[in-house]
């Protein structure tokens, strides 16, 4: 791909928790190619607030919808507008990058494909893993779309070869390519409360829905907060389960030992990451989530479910730690494993170091230059 040209990059509708991975994103192709033209909607047209003269941002705003009918209308008149968006860049743009699920967007992907552009799938997550989770029979007609796209597209960029086949992609191996666009800003996200001053408060931050499995950790903090008096829990982050989660807590009778401070800002995480001593990520499925670097980067040891990428960076007993599954019993277990590590304090210091070698800016810059190379 030739890196003076314009980069075409498509996002689906993004909430709060889409603005840092496409902002991570972006800041990778402003830095190697000549500009960036970006189609997205509701909060991406907060996506540039400096004024990068290199991203254009073409956004539309969208409401998801009172009821099936209504979702299914407003989804594909959003895909015809993001169509004609491509069709009106069909001479400047030959490239175009589908982010974060809009490659289940079928008509952009039709369209662009008619145009005779190059069309590539970074996938941040799996659909089928999202949709087994929420038992949802609209993403499960979104696995059926993606089926179809994935025909269609030139390359497939993954962050692992571990996800080619827990993502069931062994079909498309020959157009995969692997890269990941995480980076950090250390200087943001580092240690500001020494690991043995910190409070003894274990912790979930991130969406509160199905395949995150953080029912799961609020179902176990029963067992685990009855075995440690002294401990605390955080359950952070918005979502459709937060009502059921806030009620389970109350059920259970160990509300007033749980803090639930809703979302939280991007810019609030290294303080409360500085506060744990354990951050517990229990998903169905997973990519490569920022908020396992974002915690290792400030000294606190991460206990996770083996999906997506996650066995790239945590080795157990050494990174970090591993469950088997997210039961609650399973999670319940191996939180009280980790708190009673004795070398918990080193392990949250050898994935720190590992996190600040694999993840700054310049090597995902360069491996995302080796790869557009081959696109």
């Amino acid at each position: 791909m030739d890196l003076t040209k314009t980069v075409g990059i498509i996002t689906k509708p993004l909430g709060r928790g889409g603005i840092v991975p496409v902002s991570n994103l972006v800041k990778i192709f402003t830095f190697i190619s000549d500009s960036v033209y970006i189609i997205t909607a509701n909060e991406g047209a907060n996506l540039n607030p400096e004024e990068n003269n290199a991203l254009i941002i073409k956004s539309f705003q969208y409401k998801y919808g009172e009821n099936t009918l209504n979702k299914i209308v407003n989804n594909f008149s959003l895909q015809a507008k993001i169509t004609l968006s491509i069709f009106k860049r069909r001479k400047s743009i030959t490239t175009w990058i589908f982010f974060l699920d809009s490659h289940t967007f079928i008509l952009p992907v039709f369209g662009a494909k008619l145009m005779g552009s190059k069309i590539v799938f970074p996938l941040a997550a799996s659909i089928k893993g999202s949709a087994k989770a929420q038992n949802n029979w609209l993403n499960n007609l979104l696995i059926l779309f993606e089926s179809i796209t994935l025909e269609f597209a030139d390359f497939v960029i993954l962050y692992s070869r571990n996800l080619i086949s827990s993502w069931g992609l062994d079909r498309y191996s020959s157009k995969i390519l692997i890269a990941h666009r995480h980076f950090l800003d250390f200087e943001t996200f580092t240690v500001t409360t020494p690991f043995h001053d910190r409070p003894p408060l274990i912790g979930y931050i991130g969406r509160l829905s199905g395949e995150k499995g953080v029912q799961h950790f609020a179902r176990a903090l029963p067992a685990i907060l009855s075995d440690r008096q002294d401990l605390r829990a955080l359950i952070g982050g918005d979502g459709q389960l937060k009502e059921s989660i806030e009620a389970s807590l109350q059920e259970e009778g160990i509300a007033a030992r749980v803090d639930l401070p809703g979302w939280i800002l991007h810019d609030d995480l290294p303080g409360h990451l500085n506060q744990l001593r354990l951050l517990v990520l229990p998903s169905f499925s997973e990519g490569l989530p920022n908020i396992m670097l974002e915690a290792m980067a400030c000294g606190t040891p991460v206990l996770a479910t083996p999906v997506g990428a996650v066995p790239d960076v945590i080795i157990d007993g050494k990174t970090g730690f591993i469950m088997e599954s997210n039961s609650p019993e399973c999670i319940a277990e191996n939180v009280m494993r980790a708190m009673r590590h004795p070398d918990l304090e080193r392990i949250a210091e050898v994935g720190r170091r590992f996190v600040e070698e694999n993840f700054t800016f310049e090597c995902v810059v360069e491996r995302w230059k080796e790869v557009l190379d081959e696109i």
